[in-house]
């Protein structure tokens, strides 16, 4: 799973709206000590959703321009619980330096003077994993990051 993620740098995220409604979104993200971590606008749908919701998805697929068969792009969707990381803890200041080693240092340092961003650590509670036809996976182990082959049936 980690070497499939690493080549990734934004997330697909997936929330539920007070209607529980589902609503997509994306966002760069840190993968730290088995947790991914977000920094997102209040603002945003996807924030919102989030603090009504602490359920959330996490989705990376495989790029189109880099997949040989579109129907079966290599993706892993991870179910989650989230928290918000409160802004003056010492594991926001940690996951900010990351995000900063990891994207653009002078962007990260003009979303941190922006109130309204909030960090939100996100545990792996399931996922699966599919890296082609008959290639599938649970996510499991005791850090919630290995692949665990499927024993149910597959395709004819």
């Amino acid at each position: 799973m980690i070497n499939f993620i690493s080549n990734i740098q934004t997330t697909i995220i997936g929330t539920i709206d007070k209607n529980n409604l589902p609503f997509s979104s994306y966002a760069p993200y840190i993968y730290n000590n088995n947790h991914f971590y977000i920094y997102i606008s209040s603002i945003a749908t996807h924030t919102k959703n989030i603090e009504l919701n602490p359920h959330a998805s996490l989705f990376f697929i495989e790029d189109e321009s880099k997949s040989t068969n579109l129907f079966a792009r290599k993706r892993i969707s991870l179910q989650c619980k989230s928290q918000k990381i409160a802004r003056e803890s010492e594991r926001f200041e940690e996951i900010l330096t990351l995000f900063s080693a990891k994207f653009d240092t002078s962007m990260v340092a003009m979303l941190k003077k922006m109130m309204d961003f909030n960090l939100f650590e996100l545990k792996v509670t399931s996922g699966e994993a599919t890296f082609g036809f008959g290639d599938a996976y649970l996510i499991g182990g005791a850090n919630m990051n290995e692949l665990v082959p499927r024993q149910s049936g597959g395709h004819k």
